[in-house]
């Protein structure tokens, strides 16, 4: 038997083939990752008053539901521009031939003084060179010589005020939808920079309360700009605010909450934004005046003032940064309000040494082998994603005359998708979960962009679309492509909201927020790149990036962890190494010449005898006495 067990101890990388009759599923490596997840949460005292405050109480519940009404608002304040630039049939300002003729009726003024496209309707951008003529000789001699607008326009058949027919964005004015889309990613990718740095550096608390001044700001304000340059710089500033809150309403929650309430708090506020999206499409189709929308839209953002008074920081990034009494006096109120009391032994445990306050930069992503490596994974994932999307989003545009439509159904499917995550992380886990929806979702966007019904024209994904594209399409392409499309969004909706709970658990306490900013605007990119090849009605490049792109993430993905059930990593100390695998890590601790052979023998008898789910704590405390022992012998 000894033999035995020292042949054994002499082969450590077969123990888990050998020893089938102890854990038959149960490998070296898996036994270590166990081991290190204790190692850390026995380290994490903060984790344990957690515990005794309560994993999801009052006080947690309550967080969450205060992140839901911003989250709302912020969907309203990303997706307002599908409704306020409704298209409208302008034609030129021809007033001036009421001077001579008061009694013209409107169809009289637009005959006699705006020349006719070949088809018959009136030209939009041209009219008749004004005459000082009387009305029997204009319309007995008619007129010939044309100009550009020279009085503005007017929109006789406009329904509702929108941007267009406020500042006249028409003919040499006319905008482009793809310009507007980019200018807001811009300001959510540059307010990914500057509020995820903010938020490590100043707290989750202070860059939630500038993020929402942001909305006032930016939000309600936009209801009062004088030009359209105004509008674009507004929209501009209330994207960052958006991103800046989104950041970190998703640190503070994810740091104040343990285990799967933690990926449940993400999607319930991912849930939240499509409320809030559905909420817009109903305002705008009872609001028929943009300026009016702006207002009662943003209004509900006033209240949010009173989140100075009732909303916490988090204890951990407290901790992190040395502020130990502020996090004992954040725990105590959090432990009053779920009616908890922290033994006084246990709060006055919690505290850090000077040396632990490390500071942590933006550098630390490239210095430190374990971020270098997830932030180039998970940038790679968060770009494709958001191209991808961006791609179905825009073709779904092309198939569907009404803006209403194209807007809450979508919605409505965001839904379950997201709902749906939370089967999926509890049963498949973080990594198997994103590599399954992002495959799916790309898939069939790699699919629809191959049988899409305008590559013959072009590929001309622009919004709006081509009616005259649409009306030649068969009814059994156009609903299979459109199915195609929503299914395709679907996936990825999922995939982005089982990616966004899994970042932020991959992610240490100093450095999350700075790595959420990083990732997302990673997705900004894609998006922006989306839009600037639709613009240019590029035919190849969509189909290959669009390829490219999301075999590349799925390739990266395998070289991620898996964070379900592990704590979250607090400092840059926490995180694993990359060096060598923990299953040699250990093997090396098991060969080295500073073990005897009786102290490995004794670590690995031990193992075999007592290893099972509900002893690892008495395994760890063997292995550290045999490495005490093996330190002892070798001196």
């Amino acid at each position: 038997m000894a033999e035995e067990i020292s042949c054994k101890a002499s082969t450590p990388r077969r123990l888990s083939h050998e020893t089938s009759g102890h854990f038959p599923t149960w490998s070296l490596e898996t036994l270590l990752q166990r081991l290190r997840s204790l190692n850390t949460k026995q380290d994490d005292k903060l984790a344990h008053i957690l515990d005794v405050v309560g994993e999801f109480g009052t006080f947690q519940r309550r967080l969450v539901a205060l992140t839901f009404i911003p989250i709302s608002l912020s969907a309203f304040f990303i997706f307002v521009d599908h409704f306020v630039f409704t298209a409208q049939k302008p034609y030129c300002n021809t007033s001036w031939i009421l001077a001579v003729g008061p009694n013209l009726s409107e169809a009289e003024q637009l005959n006699l003084t705006l020349p006719r496209e070949p088809n018959g309707s009136f030209l939009t951008c041209l009219m008749y060179l004004p005459v000082n003529w009387n009305l029997d000789s204009i319309i007995h001699f008619g007129l010939n010589d044309t100009v550009s607008c020279q009085d503005g326009w007017i929109y006789p058949d406009a329904q509702e005020r929108s941007l267009i027919n406020e500042f006249d964005l028409v003919c040499d004015k006319e905008f482009s939808w793809n310009i507007v889309q980019a200018i807001l990613w811009s300001g959510i990718l540059i307010g990914s920079i500057i509020f995820g740095f903010l938020s490590d550096r100043l707290g989750r608390y202070p860059c939630i309360l500038l993020s929402l001044l942001g909305l006032i700001i930016f939000g309600f304000g936009t209801a009062f700009v004088k030009s359209f340059r105004q509008y674009l710089f507004f929209r501009f500033g209330v994207s960052q605010a958006v991103t800046g809150y989104l950041i970190s309403s998703v640190s503070l929650a994810s740091e104040w909450l343990g285990g799967e309430h933690r990926a449940h708090a993400i999607i319930l506020e991912n849930c939240f934004f499509t409320v809030g999206l559905m909420f817009l499409t109903g305002l705008a189709y009872s609001l028929h005046h943009w300026r009016l929308l702006f207002l009662v839209g943003g209004a509900p953002t006033f209240p949010l003032i009173a989140y100075i008074w009732i909303l916490p920081e988090s204890p951990r990034w407290l901790m992190m940064k040395g502020k130990t009494e502020e996090a004992k006096k954040v725990l105590r109120y959090a432990a009053y309000v779920n009616k908890k009391t922290i033994p006084v032994s246990l709060l006055n445990k919690l505290h850090l040494s000077s040396k632990k306050v490390t500071e942590a930069s933006v550098l630390d992503f490239y210095s430190n082998n374990y971020l270098r490596k997830f932030v180039l994974v998970m940038v790679c994932v968060w770009f494709a994603i958001g191209y991808n999307y961006c791609l179905l989003s825009t073709q779904r545009r092309d198939f569907s005359t009404s803006i209403y439509f194209t807007t809450l159904i979508p919605s409505i499917m965001k839904l379950p998708a997201r709902l749906g995550c939370i089967f999926l992380l509890e049963q498949v886990g973080r990594k198997r979960s994103l590599i399954f929806t992002f495959f799916q979702g790309s898939l069939l966007c790699f699919i629809s962009l191959l049988i899409h019904p305008g590559k013959d024209a072009g590929l001309a994904l622009n919004w709006p679309s081509s009616p005259q594209r649409s009306l030649c399409l068969t009814t059994e392409l156009k609903s299979m492509y459109t199915l195609l499309v929503m299914l395709g969004e679907f996936s990825l909706i999922a995939s982005f909201t089982v990616l966004l709970a899994y970042s932020t658990e991959l992610l240490p306490t100093v450095l999350r927020s700075t790595g959420l900013g990083l990732v997302t605007l990673a997705l900004a990119a894609g998006v922006i790149m989306c839009l600037t090849f639709i613009s240019h009605d590029q035919n190849f490049l969509p189909s290959f990036l669009c390829c490219f792109s999301a075999t590349l993430a799925l390739l990266l993905c395998n070289l991620l962890p898996e964070t379900r059930n592990q704590p979250l990593f607090d400092s840059l100390e926490h995180l694993p190494t990359l060096k060598k695998s923990l299953s040699l890590e250990m093997t090396d601790d098991l060969t080295s010449d500073d073990m005897t052979e009786v102290a490995k023998n004794t670590f690995l008898n031990a193992t075999m005898e007592n290893f099972n789910s509900d002893s690892i704590s008495s395994m760890r405390q063997t292995y550290e006495d045999t490495v005490s022992q093996a330190e002892e012998a070798a001196d």
